[in-house]
């Protein structure tokens, strides 16, 4: 968790000014260049979930996808080489913040497009099956995503195919600017998925420890064979919709009631309390994290930017393999 919330500090003070404001030029101090879809607050859910993943297991994400990728084992550094444009990023600096993937982790690829994910890893999961792999794929979605028609699909085919695969609703409370209270009918994703008999857990999302028995429970399940799960996790996107959104259009009190409850501060809190804690080693856990992305940051300002001979390569296939 502290990884993620060190990397997601650092890309936003890198992104400060690399969106152009109505009349004004991007600043050059700038390294991110366009807005950034955070996660702060939610770090709980991708480190509760993935924690039961294997390297072969997939994952696919959304828009907001840098917390599920260091989670499932991704390269922090190439992540930042991503963000900055770098040839190193693992999409080559083509894909940015929103397109990051890294299959040799089984990570699947972030999303531009909200539920898009889910489509996917239910194809993952269903070829999983047809090739009697032990592996299961974990889809991360948002409470916006139930309000779109790859929702009832996904979950429709994953039931009627017994299909590996475990639906994470992320449940940030807020559908890009718009509270999700406002647009969503019934009691959510938890009930939309029992309605098609598929197990549902709901749990406090900002709680790592309910967060990982949940999903260890689930994760077991779907593994052994007893079709897909959803695990409904209510949790709070603290940052706006994106990196430059203020978020004005929310009540503070609101805001400051999330930050009273942050994952982390919350995880520490519960460890401290345990028999032979050390106050100590959390500090050292978080000095590495600080450490591990200086490094990063350091390592993708000084990287070479794509070859412009380049530029034409992995953009379109006409068939055939034959990619331009």
């Amino acid at each position: 968790m502290v990884r993620i919330r060190a990397f997601e500090d650092a890309a936003e003070d890198a992104s400060q000014g690399g969106v152009a404001v109505y009349g004004q030029a991007t600043s050059g101090r700038a390294k991110v260049r366009g807005p950034l879809h955070l996660s702060t607050g939610q770090e709980a859910v991708a480190a509760g979930v993935c924690a039961h993943l294997t390297a072969n297991d997939y994952i696919t994400s959304t828009h907001r996808g840098h917390g599920h990728t260091l989670a499932k084992g991704a390269d922090m550094t190439r992540m930042m080489c991503e963000l900055f444009g770098k040839a190193h990023g693992f999409n080559g600096g083509r894909g940015g913040s929103m397109h990051i993937a890294d299959f040799s982790v089984g990570m699947l690829g972030a999303n531009g497009v909200v539920g898009a994910g889910m489509p996917i890893a239910v194809g993952a999961a269903h070829a999983q099956k047809i090739q009697g792999r032990p592996d299961i794929t974990a889809c991360f979605f948002g409470d916006g995503a139930i309000n779109r028609g790859p929702f009832l699909e996904s979950l429709n085919w994953a039931q009627v195919y017994r299909l590996p695969v475990l639906f994470v609703c992320e449940d940030n409370q807020w559908s890009a600017t718009t509270a999700t209270s406002a647009m969503s009918a019934g009691a959510g994703a938890a009930a939309r998925a029992r309605s098609m008999d598929i197990e549902a857990v709901e749990v406090d999302g900002n709680d790592v420890l309910a967060v990982y028995r949940a999903a260890q429970e689930l994760v077991n399940s779907v593994r052994k064979g007893d079709g897909p799960k959803l695990l409904h996790t209510r949790t709070y996107r603290v940052k706006g919709h994106v990196s430059v959104d203020k978020a004005a259009y929310r009540n503070p009190s609101e805001v400051e009631q999330a930050l009273a409850r942050c994952p982390i501060k919350k995880a520490r809190a519960l460890y401290l309390t345990m028999p032979g804690a050390r106050a100590d080693v959390l500090d050292q856990i978080e000095a590495d994290a600080q450490a591990e992305i200086e490094a990063a940051l350091a390592y993708a300002d000084a990287c070479d930017p794509p070859d412009p001979e380049t530029a034409y390569t992995h953009i379109q296939t006409v068939g055939a393999g034959q990619w331009h």
